[in-house]
C-alpha cells in the first residue's frame, strides 16, 4: 500500500502544480480520428473546452468528452506505441491502467483481465478486443483462437482507447469486464511514413509503411502495412516469424455524415511461448526462479530448428505432416462498411458492418513433465533403456551420458499442442439510432440499435507427443528411446502418435457455429453540470454444430496404422490418435441475458468531475463449454438448470481531474463474477464465483521539455465459491497481484527525446490453491529518438534492459521434488534501432 500512497500523492502534487502553472498545453498524444468520432460530439467538446478536449468513443452511445461520461476511460496514442516499439501486442496493453495483460505468450496467446476479473484458463474473457468499433471476435478466449492473435498493429494506428467497467456491459456483447479498440488513422492528414528496424541483438528485421490523405475535399485514403522476417525476441534457429499485413480504408464525406469502405488481409506467423522450465529454490512462499544450465526462462523456447515436422492424422483422419514451425499462424482477409448520416435535426444513424474470413494454425510445444533423462528413459523402456538422438546433426547416434544431454541431463515429455484453425469466420453487424432533443432547460439523449454477429468456431485438434531435450539457442533435439536390449520404443522421438503424455486425449474436431443478437438501448438526460444515463442490452443467442472426438461417447480414438507407409508398425505407430465416426454429437442450444448500467457523472467545473456507476453485464460461454458436463451430447442441449452464461457486476466510482498540461484519474470499484470454465493443460471444467475490490490511478503531466504518464491498480481479489474444491475458497484467484503499475518518464529538447517505460507488478500465486508464489517484478524499457532533419526519425529502443524474468504463470501448484517448474516469463532484454522517413 506504501506504492499506492506514494503514486496518488505524487500525482495529486504533480496535478496541483500544473494548474498553477496555467498552461493549455495539450493532455492528449494524437488528435482524435473526427470520422471515427460522433462529429458534433467533438465540435461541441472542442467549442467548450479549447485544448482540454478529450473524447471518447469507445464503449459509449456517442463520442462525448471525458469528463463528460460516467465511464472510466484510458487511451493510448501512436506516438508512445513506435518509440516504445513493443515486441507484441500485449506489450503495448500493460500500459493501460485498471488491464492486468500477461505479456509472456509471444506474438498472441496473452492471457488479458481488468479490475480483478478472473483469468482462470487463457485469453481475454470479460474483455472485448474491437478493431475500429467491432470486435476482432465475437469470443475473446477461443480455446487456441484468441483474438490477440489476429491483431497486428502497425503505423495506421491512431490510437487504443480501453473502457474499464461501466456501459460496456451495454454497448458490446460479451464484454462485462471492458472493451480495448484499436482505432485506425483514416487519411485526416495529408503524407505518409516508411519505416525500416531492425533487432541490433536478436534476429527480426521489419518494413512498414502508411501513406493517406484527400483525394479532394471530401474523399481521403489511407494505406499501411508491413513484412518481416526473423527468429524474433528468442533464438530459435529458423525465421518463426515471417509475414505481414496490408490495410486500407477510404472514406467520402456528405451533408450531414460519411461513408467509409475498408479491408485489412493479414499473413503472418509468430511464436507461441507455452511455460518452460525453470529451476525454482527456496521455498514455496519464498521462491527464488533461476535458469537451467543451457536454457533460460526469458530468453529460450523448447521451439527447435532441429525440430520441425511431425506427421499425424487430420481431421478426416487421413496421414499428414504438420509443419511446427508455422507457429501461431493468422490467415485474415477482412472487409467493412462504417456510415453516419443525419436523418433529423438531432437525430443520426450509425452503421458499421464487417466480414472476417479467418483460419490458420496454433502450433506450440507443451511440456507435460521435466525429469533427468535417464530416469525418463527408464520409465519408458524399462532398467538400462538406452538413449538415442532423433534429430538434429548426431541423429541416429547413441547418447553414452545421458546426464550431459543438452547441458543438463534433463529430458521433457512434450504434448504439442497442434491445431488447424479451418474456420474462426467472423461477421458482425452494430446498427444505432441516436438523437437529442431539449427537455425543460436540460437536454434529453435517446440511443437505439441492434447488434447481430455470427462466429465459426471450426478446428481440428491434432494434438501429438515426443521427447526432446532442454536446449537453448534453437538446438533441442528429439530423443529416442529403447530397450536395454536395443529394442525402439519411439519413433522419432515418438512414443505414440497421440497425446500420450495427456492419457491420450484431446483428439477432437469441432464445427460450431455460434450466433449473437442484441438489441440495445440508452436514455440520458443532462441539466447544469450534471447528468445521468441508463442502458438495457438484451443478448440472445444459439450454438448450432457438431463436435466429434472420443470423449464424446468413451470409445476409444486409439489405432495400429502404418502412419510412415514403411511397411513395418512401429512401436509409436500402434498408438495412433484418430477422430472415430460413431464419436460425433450433435449441439443445439438456446440461450438468452439480460445486461444494464447506470451512472451519473456531475462537472464540478470545467476541469473536475464526479461519477459513479452500477452495471451487471454477461458473458456467453462458446466453445469451453464442450465436451463438459453442461451439455448433454446425446441431445445436444444445456443440461437441466445449465447455464452458458455468467455475470458480472460491478459499482465503480471516482474523480477526474483535466487540467490540460496535467490530469488525474481515480477510480474505486468493486465487482464480483460468476465462472464456469475449462483449464485446458489440467483438463479440469472449474465453476467458481470471485469478488474483487480496488482502486485505478491514472495521472499524466507536462511542464516544458518534461512528461509523465503513470498509473497504477491496487486489487483485493478472493475465491468466494467453487463447487469443485472447496478448500480454495477464500483464496486468491492464480496469479492475480495486488498491485500493477506503470510509469513512461520522458524528456523532449526537439531534435532528441528520451525517456523510460517502467512496468511492474506485485507478487501473485501460480494455482488458487495459494501455495507457490510468483515473484514480483519490474521491467524497464528505454527509447531514444533523435530527428536529425525534418521528417527522418531514428530510434533506438531497449526492451527489459535489466534482463528481469517476470514470471506470469506456472502449470506447478507447489515446488516439485525435483525442483523444476514449467512457467512462462515475459522476454529477455531485447535492443532494436529504426529509421522512419515521414513526407
Amino acid at each position: 500500500m506504501r506504492i499506492t500512497n506514494l503514486l496518488a500523492g505524487t500525482a495529486l502534487m504533480l496535478v496541483a502544480q500544473a494548474g498553477a502553472a496555467q498552461t493549455t498545453t495539450p493532455v492528449d498524444q494524437t488528435t482524435p480520428d473526427q470520422a471515427a468520432t460522433d462529429q458534433a460530439a467533438t465540435d461541441q467538446a472542442a467549442a467548450t473546452d479549447g485544448d482540454n478536449a478529450d473524447i471518447v468513443v469507445t464503449g459509449v452511445a456517442r463520442g462525448t468528452n471525458r469528463l463528460d461520461t460516467s465511464v472510466s476511460v484510458s487511451s493510448i496514442g501512436s506516438d508512445l506505441t513506435t518509440k516504445l516499439a513493443p515486441r507484441n501486442t500485449a506489450e503495448i496493453l500493460r500500459n493501460l491502467p485498471g488491464i492486468r495483460v500477461e505479456a509472456s505468450g509471444g506474438e498472441g496467446n496473452a492471457n488479458i483481465s481488468v479490475r480483478g476479473l478472473p483469468v482462470a484458463s487463457g485469453g481475454s474473457k470479460f474483455l472485448q478486443l474491437q478493431e475500429d468499433g467491432l470486435p476482432i471476435l465475437e469470443f475473446g478466449d477461443i480455446v487456441f483462437g484468441n483474438a490477440d492473435i489476429f491483431l497486428r498493429p502497425d503505423l495506421s494506428l491512431a490510437r487504443i482507447e480501453s473502457v474499464r467497467g461501466g456501459s460496456a456491459s451495454t454497448f458490446a456483447s460479451n464484454s462485462p469486464g471492458g472493451i480495448i479498440n484499436f482505432i485506425s488513422k483514416t487519411g485526416e492528414e495529408d503524407g505518409g511514413a516508411f519505416q525500416l528496424s531492425s533487432g541490433l541483438d536478436y534476429r527480426e528485421f521489419r518494413t512498414d509503411f502508411a501513406y493517406g490523405g484527400h483525394i479532394d475535399d471530401k474523399t481521403r485514403y489511407e494505406l499501411s502495412g508491413f513484412y518481416r522476417l526473423g527468429d524474433g525476441p528468442r533464438d530459435v534457429g529458423y525465421d518463426a516469424m515471417r509475414g505481414g499485413q496490408i490495410k486500407a480504408n477510404i472514406t467520402r464525406e456528405f451533408t450531414g455524415g460519411y461513408v467509409r469502405l475498408y479491408g485489412k488481409y493479414l499473413d503472418d506467423r509468430g511464436l507461441a511461448f507455452l511455460p518452460n522450465p525453470v529451476r525454482v529454490t527456496g521455498t514455496n512462499s519464498d521462491p527464488t526462479y533461476t535458469n537451467l544450465p543451457n536454457f533460460s526462462i526469458n530468453e529460450d523456447t523448447l521451439h527447435s530448428r532441429y525440430i520441425q515436422n511431425v506427421r499425424s492424422l487430420d481431421g478426416r483422419n487421413q496421414p499428414t505432416t504438420r509443419r511446427i514451425d508455422n507457429g501461431m499462424h493468422p490467415v485474415v482477409k477482412s472487409v467493412g462498411l462504417e456510415g453516419q448520416v443525419e436523418i433529423a435535426d438531432g437525430i443520426s444513424l450509425t452503421e458499421r458492418f464487417r466480414y472476417s474470413d479467418i483460419s490458420g494454425d496454433f502450433t506450440s510445444p507443451f511440456p507435460a513433465a521435466v525429469g533427468d533423462a535417464q530416469t525418463t528413459a527408464n520409465a519408458l523402456g524399462g532398467a538400462g533403456a538406452q538413449l538415442f538422438y532423433g534429430s538434429g546433426p548426431l541423429g541416429g547416434q547413441r547418447i553414452t551420458s545421458p546426464s550431459t544431454l543438452g547441458g543438463n541431463g534433463l529430458l521433457t515429455s512434450v504434448v504439442l499442442f497442434d491445431v488447424d484453425l479451418k474456420s474462426l469466420n467472423n461477421i458482425t453487424n452494430d446498427l444505432r439510432l441516436n438523437g437529442d432533443f431539449a427537455l425543460g432547460e436540460g437536454k434529453v439523449t435517446v440511443t437505439g440499435g441492434f447488434y447481430a454477429s455470427r462466429q465459426d468456431v471450426k478446428t481440428d485438434w491434432l494434438w501429438n507427443s515426443f521427447y526432446q531435450s532442454v536446449q537453448g539457442n534453437g538446438e533441442s533435439v528429439l530423443v529416442d528411446i529403447r530397450t536395454a536390449a536395443g529394442v525402439p520404443v519411439t519413433q522419432n522421438g515418438s512414443s505414440g502418435y497421440s497425446a500420450t503424455f495427456f492419457g491420450n486425449c484431446c483428439r477432437r474436431s469441432y464445427d460450431m457455429r455460434y450466433d449473437t443478437y442484441a438489441p440495445f438501448a440508452q436514455l440520458g438526460y443532462e441539466i447544469g453540470k450534471f447528468n445521468i444515463d441508463g442502458s438495457l442490452r438484451y443478448d440472445f443467442g444459439r450454438a448450432r454444430g457438431n463436435i466429434s472426438g472420443a470423449e464424446v461417447t468413451g470409445v476409444s480414438g486409439l489405432q495400429t496404422l502404418d502412419l510412415d507407409g514403411n511397411g513395418v508398425i512401429s512401436a509409436p505407430e500402434r498408438s495412433v490418435a484418430f477422430i472415430a465416426a460413431n464419436s460425433t454429437a450433435r449441439i443445439r442450444y438456446d440461450y438468452d441475458y439480460l445486461s444494464y448500467s447506470v451512472g451519473a457523472n456531475y462537472r464540478l467545473s470545467q476541469t473536475m468531475a464526479l461519477f459513479a456507476r452500477y452495471s451487471r453485464g454477461g458473458r456467453a460461454n462458446a466453445d469451453r463449454l464442450l465436451f463438459g458436463p453442461l451439455v448433454n451430447n446425446r441431445t445436444g442441449d444445456l443440461v437441466d438448470g445449465a447455464k452458458p452464461y455468467d455475470y458480472v457486476r460491478q459499482a465503480e466510482g471516482g474523480v477526474k481531474i483535466n487540467l490540460g498540461a496535467a490530469a488525474l484519474y481515480a477510480t474505486v470499484f468493486h465487482a464480483k463474477t460468476q465462472e464456469t470454465n475449462y483449464l485446458l493443460s489440467q483438463q479440469q471444467f472449474t465453476s467458481r464465483d470471485y469478488k474483487a475490490t480496488g482502486v485505478e490511478l491514472e495521472g499524466r503531466i507536462r511542464r516544458g521539455i518534461f512528461s509523465l504518464a503513470a498509473g497504477g491498480t491496487y486489487t483485493d481479489a478472493e475465491i468466494t465459491r467453487d463447487a469443485t474444491d472447496p478448500t480454495v475458497t477464500g483464496n486468491r484467484p492464480q496469479r492475480q497481484a495486488k498491485f500493477v503499475y506503470q510509469a513512461t518518464p520522458q524528456i523532449d529538447l526537439g531534435a532528441v527525446s528520451f525517456g523510460a517505460n517502467v512496468i511492474g507488478t506485485t507478487a501473485s500465486y501460480t494455482q488458487p490453491v495459494n501455495q507457490l508464489k510468483m515473484p514480483g517484478y519490474t521491467q524497464v524499457n528505454g527509447f531514444l529518438s533523435v530527428r536529425p532533419a525534418p521528417g527522418v526519425t531514428l530510434n533506438l529502443n531497449g526492451n527489459n534492459l535489466f534482463n528481469v524474468k517476470g514470471i506470469t504463470e506456472a502449470e506447478d501448484a507447489a515446488i516439485p521434488a525435483n525442483g523444476i517448474v514449467r512457467a512462462r516469463s515475459i522476454n529477455g532484454r531485447t535492443i532494436s534501432a529504426s529509421a522512419r522517413f515521414d513526407f
